[in-house]
């Protein structure tokens, strides 16, 4: 069978395990409309003062779960995203009180539609939830956006240096904090030509630009031999516009981390377990590497959210192995703290105001996405036991019974819009991520 047609095979077959689950994701969300409608809603905050606030990537748990929490502190929540995902189930949400469409980040009208969205509704404070396609592009609409609210986000200069691998090294390494031996390589050759060391230090590949695909291939180098080393570093885009690094691996257990930062303060605060494909979220407390992001936010002086990949090794010493300029799904942690999370985000530090970093809740549950569970659990039978324990100990990171209509129409309008997309264009795509809300697609966004 060609390429071509496996991959609409199994888009079909994939619609159709879709199709088979929505009875009962219907009903379940039918219940919890019906109860809404007899018991009534929680009440929601009453801040000293409300605020418009515009959220962006609303395709994405992290900003459906950005959104609830402003709409509960009392504030006033404007949802945007590309035409690409305007059918995002997120836009159904109670908590979004208004959605617009906008261009690509690439797209030069960019930040002149963000502007347009800004004066037509007023909005004071933009917080982006930006894909790895788009920090950079909303630093540069950044000061045009100041002129009409405050942007919560990096500037320029700061999101070119922590995006970049091999600069974020150089910035941390000059911070005094522990780094990975990393080189940036801009073709095969060099990789080829690669002085590796004889005392078995092992190094892997990384593209400095995003790659949904690559990032997940950590194949260890050098290979046996020269050969297959250039061979591998040769199946790789690697050239001048499109860098890479060559970064010594570090043996350990790795993490991630999210935090929020107003002008070298973090406050936002969590730390997790991490793996390649993340859809598990429970928090841990590891102080090393508490200090070590809060002292690159402060020497950087920050502004907006960073998330670090870190490894500890058996001495306890965290190394940053790389910062992404954006929110974490991580802060999906915050669900049961919405009115603290949102006064986080939206307020400066000021005499008299508790100004200590907010972090997840010692009694708050794991969060997880049950269509990945139960795709598991299909994929892999002899796992049911463990992933029943996830779903009993968790919550279910889109789905709120006082919010149901999101995850109804995540899981049975958004993807099987995109999955009919690439059925007709022919586009193959590699796995369903409902945390990100897309199809995970070679050189996709």
């Amino acid at each position: 069978m060609s390429t071509r047609w496996g991959t609409a095979a199994r888009t079909l077959g994939t619609q159709a395990l879709l199709l088979a689950a929505l009875p009962a994701t219907a009903a379940v969300t039918a219940g919890a409309l019906v109860r809404s409608a007899v018991v009534g809603t929680p009440a929601r905050g009453v801040p000293e003062r409300p605020r418009t606030v515009l959220v962006s990537g609303g395709k994405m748990t992290k900003a459906l779960t950005l959104a609830r929490a402003f709409h509960a502190a009392g504030h006033r929540v404007v949802l945007v995203e590309s035409g690409r995902y305007r059918l995002t189930g997120h836009r159904f949400s109670r908590a979004v009180d208004a959605f617009h469409v906008v261009p690509p980040p690439e797209d030069p009208g960019y930040a002149d539609a963000l502007v347009d969205v800004v004066r037509r509704e007023g909005v004071d404070v933009y917080v982006p939830v930006c894909s790895p396609a788009s920090s950079r592009y909303d630093a540069l609409a950044k000061p045009v956006l100041e002129q009409w609210c405050e942007v919560l986000h990096g500037d320029a200069e700061a999101i070119d240096t922590v995006d970049d691998k091999a600069a974020f090294a150089e910035a941390a390494r000059a911070s005094g904090l522990s780094v990975p031996e990393t080189h940036r390589v801009t073709s095969p050759d060099e990789v080829a030509a690669f002085a590796f060391p004889d005392d078995g230090t092992r190094y892997v590949l990384k593209s400095i630009p995003y790659d949904a695909v690559n990032r997940l291939d950590l194949t260890p180098l050098p290979r046996p031999t020269r050969e297959e080393t250039a061979a591998f570093a040769r199946s790789k885009p690697i050239g001048p516009d499109t860098p890479w690094i060559l970064q010594a691996f570090v043996p350990g257990r790795e993490y991630c981390t999210h935090g929020t930062a107003r002008d070298g303060r973090l406050r936002v605060y969590c730390c997790c377990e991490s793996s390649a494909f993340q859809v598990n979220y429970a928090p841990v407390d590891v102080p090393a590497i508490e200090r070590w992001v809060e002292t690159f936010v402060a020497e950087r002086k920050l502004t907006g959210q960073y998330s670090f990949d870190v490894m500890v090794g058996e001495d306890g010493e965290p190394v940053a192995l790389e910062c992404n300029p954006r929110t974490h799904s991580a802060i999906t942690m915050f669900h049961d703290q919405p009115g603290d999370l949102a006064r986080a985000y939206l307020e400066h530090a000021s005499p008299g105001r508790d100004d200590s970093v907010l972090r997840p809740s010692a009694t708050g549950r794991p969060t997880y996405w049950l269509y990945h569970e139960l795709w598991r659990m299909l994929r892999h039978p002899t796992s049911a036991p463990e992933r029943l324990r996830v779903v009993l100990r968790g919550t279910d990171a889109i789905f709120d019974l006082d919010d149901p209509l999101p995850f109804l129409l995540v899981h049975h309008l958004q993807i099987p819009v995109l999955l009919w997309h690439a059925l007709r264009e022919g586009r193959r795509w590699v796995r369903i991520d409902f945390n990100i809300g897309k199809l995970v697609e070679p050189a996709g966004d």
